[in-house]
């Protein structure tokens, strides 16, 4: 079992919080993606699991193992950081099998090894080439087939698709994956791109300001964020804002948005994904329960297959996700009905900003 738990984790820097009482954990063979802003705590929770730094207060244990004061190197931890860190003046083969070799295993063994991690990387052949002489893809693989051939308990990743290209990435993504599953070992890895911690996560941990904001499953954060920092960090997010009733929201305009389900008077807050609604024109009536309101439509931003639409509401403008084909049903310009789901709505909590 190679289950991490973390209880209470606290690291300063003078009077910065780097962590601040954090507690989490990641279960056994998934892989939990921590997502948040620059300066969230993200990579600072990583290299304290991994025993790059210790924390000044708080428990980490591995397989139900405390480690917090057990060196970098007893840990095993493999590591995967952010720039790959490659030898340049190895072969690919010697840059794989560096870890096996500081561990003093005889060079039959450390061959079959390597040749086994080529083999689930796809690099099969390659094994001669510099790094200089590899795609930043194939540099990537590299990098992880160096951290699990070791076969560490914990598999750590500090933003490992960032330095690819977006087609590369989603590529990359999707054999990342198929490794992580293959292999079967608990992994964690940072990134600050939301859909990659949606595509890649079995499980999410948001941190802001070296707190844990919420974590979960990736469907669950995004269809009940609970907090409007999650709510607008992990996808877009309009919201809403009023008076409780017993039938619904009461909008400082006069509509009212019926209630999602049985909800708590302190709800002041609904918010709603943008590709929850809909733009009808302003004289259509909106399907019987949905919620509406009505404004004017402010632009269109055309995005490939999808458009968002702006439009204008009080104030303030309101995204609305469409299909292309869905476009002709709207007018160009002027007074449109906004409408949605009521169930599509989410109550965002008072008292839950960290």
């Amino acid at each position: 079992m190679s289950e991490v738990r973390v209880r209470n984790l606290s690291l300063a820097y003078g009077t910065a919080k780097a962590l601040d009482d954090v507690s989490l954990n990641f279960p056994d063979g998934q892989l939990f993606g921590l997502l948040g802003p620059s300066g969230s705590g993200k990579t600072t929770l990583l290299r304290s699991i991994a025993g790059l730094v210790y924390a000044d207060h708080g428990s980490i244990t591995i397989g139900g193992e405390s480690v917090e004061r057990v060196p970098v190197e007893k840990r095993e931890i493999g590591m995967m950081f952010q720039s790959y860190a490659l030898f340049p003046n190895m072969s690919v083969a010697d840059n794989i099998g560096f870890g096996l070799k500081v561990r003093h295993l005889d060079k039959a063994d450390i061959a079959r090894r390597v040749g086994e991690a080529l083999e689930l990387v796809h690099l099969e052949g390659l094994g001669s080439r510099r790094p200089h002489q590899l795609s930043g893809g194939q540099r990537q693989r590299v990098a992880l087939a160096r951290a699990i051939v070791t076969r560490p308990r914990v598999l750590l990743l500090d933003e490992p698709l960032s330095a690819l290209d977006k087609a590369l990435r989603s590529e990359m993504q999707v054999e990342l994956r198929r490794i992580q599953r293959e292999v079967g070992i608990t992994t964690i890895f940072v990134t600050h791109d939301q859909e990659e911690a949606l595509t890649l996560s079995d499980r999410i941990g948001i941190l802001r300001g070296g707190r844990l904001v919420r974590s979960g499953p990736p469907k669950e954060l995004y269809h009940a964020p609970q907090d409007r920092f999650t709510a607008s960090f992990l996808g877009e997010a309009n919201f809403f804002s009023g008076r409780p009733e017993q039938a619904g929201l009461r909008l400082a305009g006069g509509g009212l948005l019926p209630w999602p389900g049985e909800l708590a008077p302190r709800v002041t807050v609904l918010a709603v994904r943008p590709e929850e609604m809909t733009i009808l024109p302003a004289a259509s009536p909106p399907p019987p329960g949905a919620c509406a309101i009505q404004g004017v439509l402010d632009g269109i931003s055309f995005s490939g297959p999808t458009a968002i639409c702006r439009i204008a509401f009080e104030g303030r403008q309101v995204s609305v996700l469409l299909k292309n084909s869905e476009l002709d049903i709207i007018p160009a310009s002027g007074p449109v009905t906004v409408c949605w789901p009521a169930a599509r709505s989410m109550p965002i909590l008072e008292g839950t900003e960290p």
